[in-house]
């Protein structure tokens, strides 16, 4: 099992902090460092400047944002990014959510899985470099009856398959995900229940493509925090997943309050959401359930941990993103170096 890191978003005020978190995974020897957007930083601008002050890991988008960005664009940058970094780019993609698209992007939060299939097709076939021609339900290339004609892709990328990856929380979206990614990024994953809310779904799309789970890389992010106090150690995480079962959205359309309740969380998911779009966010943060947070997040000393890897290994994990958390640099760094302690403890590296 491979290590990656996540950065999350640029311009929380750790921006330096993150480019030496980035720095020194990459020294460590961590496969991939993968960054975030939502409506404040952009993800390939960070990747750039992460890229040109490392050697090694990999930079990837967890994740570009579909309704962002046209898909022609997308390779564009998906080509430029892999030809600066020398072979080192790997493109994130997803739908955002329903508030995100249709209120910063104005783009309709319609058939997410159509537009997803449709907008990886045109992708991957501006990156062959062939002319660009394209005739689907939501994008048509070039517009007929006008001036455009088939356009080619004027930039060799470093390497012929820019790996694929798709962040994917539903059934279906998982399903689809197998069928067309070569990898799926995944959030609040937990080992015990990971063939049940993804890898079953995620198979059943590889086996509709004749493709079996051999180099597809299942790429769950996990926080990471070091310590004695496991239940101190949650409870940092509190804000976050509260954020993200309760807040993430609408109260019909919250993905992962959804993912929540099939993992066995129904009464609590419905407590925390309401308490969160309540604006009690505090109450929504003391509603989490501390079993739900240490199922999806590493904690407690370097034993524990690499126990845990293992469980991920055992349930179809191939990359493990870590978030490593912490007050400061220095516990941030410990962390991550806490990662790489654990990995070979369990036996994985």
């Amino acid at each position: 099992m491979r290590l990656g890191i996540n950065l999350g978003y640029w311009g929380a005020g750790m921006d330096s902090d993150n480019l030496e978190v980035a720095k020194e995974a990459d020294r460590l020897g961590y496969d991939v460092c993968w960054a975030a957007e939502a409506y404040g930083s952009d993800a390939p601008t960070v990747l750039a400047w992460v890229a040109a002050q490392t050697e090694r890991i990999d930079v990837g988008s967890a994740i570009m944002q579909i309704p962002a960005r046209q898909p022609a664009m997308t390779a564009m940058t998906a080509a430029t990014l892999d030809s600066l970094s020398g072979g080192r780019f790997r493109l994130g993609l997803g739908v955002s959510g329903p508030q995100v698209s249709e209120g910063w992007y104005g783009v309709k939060f319609d058939k997410p899985l159509a537009r997803t299939r449709e907008y990886v097709e045109i992708v991957r076939k501006a990156m062959t470099r062939e002319r660009l021609s394209y005739d689907g339900e939501h994008w048509t290339l070039p517009l007929p009856g006008g001036p455009g004609k088939p356009i080619k892709l004027t930039v060799h990328p470093e390497r012929e398959h820019i790996p694929l990856y798709i962040a994917a929380i539903g059934p279906k979206n998982l399903e689809q995900t197998g069928e067309i990614a070569d990898g799926a990024l995944l959030i609040f994953p937990s080992a015990d229940h990971l063939e049940e809310t993804a890898l079953r779904h995620i198979r059943a799309g590889r086996e509709k493509a004749g493709k079996t789970m051999d180099g597809f890389d299942v790429c769950p992010t996990l926080p990471l925090a070091v310590g004695d106090d496991v239940s101190g150690l949650a409870d940092m995480f509190r804000p976050y997943t509260a954020l993200y079962v309760g807040g993430m959205g609408s109260r019909k359309q919250n993905f992962y309050n959804q993912l929540a309740q099939r993992m066995g969380y129904e009464k609590e998911a419905a407590e925390i959401q309401d308490k969160y779009l309540a604006g009690d966010k505090a109450g929504a943060a003391a509603a989490v359930p501390h079993q739900l947070i240490d199922q999806t997040a590493l904690l407690g000393p370097v034993e524990r941990i690499a126990e845990r890897m293992q469980a991920y290994a055992a349930a179809g994990v191939t990359t493990l993103t870590l978030a490593p958390a912490g007050f400061t640099l220095d516990e941030r760094l410990t962390a991550l170096r806490a990662g790489t302690d654990a990995l070979v403890r369990a036996g994985l590296a």
